[in-house]
């Protein structure tokens, strides 16, 4: 156990497990969330629980923001408000969520003006990496904050790499996404036209495991259409927010684009088709709707799944 304590806010879908992780390395664990059950589960687990934001710095000075929007990491530091640098001065920020790079710049700025430091930590992995403590993590910003969290985000991930000065990281994120994205949506693009087509989804399967392409995405996006399982790894709705920010970021580079905006355009089509909570594979429905001339809109809720038996 070290006397290192860490303030951990957002014990959502990936938060929970990477808190975890923190307190199976031995760190005093604070956490603060608004709904009990996430805090009462990181509790059991051998974390503190603070009744407010406010205690949770109070009891930490490095504090980790696993949040799922730029307004929740605004909300949570009270910007815009005297709270705001009362709590990062002499604290340690560590904002691991995936965001514009222009929200982490400025944000950057105001708490360094605040007497806080500032580290980017975006990670790269759903929550079964997040689960197996086997995340990617990027860090950005003055070197030594960063040498200061990396043991941190270490705790989290199974590889940490530090990209540079501030929005490195997030850019590097989103370099990544891009390839995550394109490279799911094509998968997904796959065996639609294997179910069109005829092809033994089972036997597509055990080609492509078998292939130069097989990664651990994509064994596992392939089992879970195959199984009929599409509960959420990386749930649809947060990869479209994920490429949208990737074709924004893009846009801003001067950056070509083409496939990252036609998967952004059929994540928003399985959002609308209420397909938002299911794992990122499921966007074939978007695949399928299209194929069958059915607006989003009238694509219901139920999802089209692929077992072997019916190709």
């Amino acid at each position: 156990m070290t006397d290192r304590s860490i303030g951990f806010i957002g014990l959502g879908i990936m938060g929970v497990p990477m808190a975890t992780n923190l307190v199976r390395a031995g760190y005093d664990v604070v956490v603060w969330a608004r709904s009990a059950g996430p805090a009462d589960e990181l509790a059991a687990r051998g974390a503190r629980v603070a009744t407010d934001v406010a205690g949770v710095f109070a009891e930490a000075e490095t504090v980790v923001l696993m949040l799922r929007d730029e307004a929740a990491v605004d909300a949570v530091l009270g910007r815009g408000t005297d709270a705001f640098a009362h709590l990062v001065a002499d604290r340690t920020i560590v904002q691991m969520g995936t965001f514009t790079t222009a929200f982490s710049q400025e944000l950057a700025r105001e708490v360094r003006s605040a007497a806080g430091r500032y580290v980017e930590a975006p990670v790269s992995g759903s929550r079964g990496p997040a689960i197996e403590g086997t995340l990617v993590g990027m860090l950005a910003g003055e070197a030594d904050a960063v040498a200061h969290v990396e043991p941190v985000v270490a705790a989290m991930c199974g590889q940490v790499f530090r990209c540079g000065a501030i929005p490195a990281a997030l850019s590097m994120k989103l370099a990544v996404n891009t390839f995550l994205i394109t490279m799911v949506t094509g998968l997904a693009e796959t065996f639609h036209f294997a179910e069109r087509a005829g092809v033994d989804a089972s036997i597509l399967r055990d080609v492509l495991d078998a292939g130069p392409m097989a990664s651990v995405v994509s064994r596992g996006k392939a089992q879970k259409l195959t199984e009929g399982d599409l509960t959420a790894q990386a749930a649809i709705a947060d990869v479209l927010k994920n490429a949208r920010l990737a074709e924004a970021a893009a846009d801003a580079a001067g950056s070509a684009h083409p496939l990252i905006t036609a998967s952004r355009e059929l994540y928003e089509s399985a959002v609308v088709e209420r397909r938002g909570a299911l794992d990122m594979i499921g966007v074939i429905g978007a695949l399928e709707a299209r194929a069958d001339g059915r607006a989003p809109a009238d694509a219901g809720a139920a999802p089209r799944v692929i077992p072997p038996s019916a190709l």
